[in-house]
């Protein structure tokens, strides 16, 4: 079979250096090289989210979710209370580690595809002193939405509280100035923009903040932020046996995204591509989810003709070698789909893609 092209945000097309690195000799995770492996892949990290040296970069074997739920599930004490701003499927996700491990929540939710209203959320800290940390998803997928990262950063900031920003679709694909944007906490993985694979996670965080947690304050034992620091501060080590050929293949896609303009030119890349698509899907006559202002560079949320079956469509698609998402939640039931433009898509890419989704509609 030839391989599909895939136009869904995650798994991803990857480049070719970074599927080879996968075949790299086989070493000990206890090992000098693999030491060196670590310390250069979490300072490309930092580079990726423009940290300072007041941030250090740990390495997590697992999704995008492991990431998340290392940071929710490590940072909170008796009497904390997090704050949840959420507007879509992976704010719901957020919601469903915070309720597992029982932590006390200030639920500051929209509707999907709504933009937060920053005066509830500032009320909600107002009325809330015990909140440590505000949670929320830098891009949310399910909608292609960019939520006001910064804007939120600004009242964590103003109200003293820590900030973890779930980057998993954003990082490599937005802008994302961790310092500037005052967020304690970034979590993402390979699989995305970035262009490497599912499986390799990273968070990057304040060292004064992680320097506070103890493992006791985990409430995990194998995604447990503070065990995770602290080896990686005292030797560029994982407390456990981490997936390292996945780690090769993460360092090679850093290389690669931080190349050649680094990621001010991948994301001018993306939104060239992601231009292309929705002047493509404007012509046909379809209809996006939300404004294209507050769309991500990276993800378009489409909705079908109106008579046209949404499973027989992406069935059609992918007959012609095309992968693409269907909508989540109630947007499934309305006929939409979404289109992704991360990894190795290319303008001439997206241009024989409008050709093959015109065929499939008429």
């Amino acid at each position: 079979m030839s391989a599909p092209k895939l136009f869904s945000p995650g798994p991803i097309m990857v480049k070719e250096n970074v599927r080879q690195a996968l075949t790299h000799y086989d070493i000990c995770h206890r090992s000098p090289e693999f030491e060196e492996l670590f310390a250069r892949t979490t300072a490309k990290i930092n580079q990726l989210f423009k940290a300072d040296e007041s941030y250090r970069s740990v390495l997590i074997s697992g999704s995008g979710t492991s990431a998340n739920e290392t940071v929710i599930s490590s940072v909170f004490e008796e009497g904390d209370k997090v704050l949840l701003i959420r507007n879509g499927e992976f704010g719901n996700r957020l919601l469903e580690i915070i309720e597992k491990y029982n932590i006390p929540l200030v639920d500051c939710s929209f509707e999907w595809a709504e933009l937060p209203d920053l005066d509830k959320v500032e009320e909600a800290i107002k009325a809330n002193p015990e909140i440590k940390m505000i949670c929320m998803v830098f891009h949310e997928t399910s909608t292609c939405m960019i939520n006001p990262v910064k804007a939120v950063g600004e009242l964590a900031a103003k109200y003293d509280k820590w900030y973890h920003v779930d980057c998993v679709s954003a990082a490599a694909g937005e802008i994302i100035d961790v310092k500037d944007m005052n967020i304690t906490f970034a979590t993402s993985v390979g699989g995305k923009c970035l262009g490497a694979y599912p499986g390799s996670a990273y968070i990057c965080g304040k060292k004064a903040a992680m320097e506070t947690l103890t493992p006791e304050m985990g409430r995990n034992v194998y995604l447990n932020l503070a065990k995770h620091y602290k080896k990686a501060e005292e030797c560029n080590q994982t407390p456990n046996t981490p997936n390292v050929n996945l780690f090769w293949a993460l360092d090679v896609a850093l290389d690669n995204a931080l190349a050649d303009g680094g990621i001010e030119a991948r994301n001018a890349r993306y939104r060239e591509c992601a231009g292309i698509l929705r002047a493509g899907l404007k012509e046909l006559g379809l209809k996006f989810l939300i404004d294209e202002e507050l769309m991500s560079s990276t993800v378009t949320s489409v909705f079908l003709p109106e008579g046209k079956d949404l499973n027989q469509f992406i069935d059609a698609l992918d007959a012609k070698g095309y992968t693409i998402y269907p909508g989540k939640g109630k947007f499934e039931a309305m006929g939409m789909f979404q289109v992704a433009n991360m990894g190795e898509i290319y303008p001439d890419d997206c241009r024989v893609f409008l050709d093959v989704l015109k065929e499939v509609l008429a």
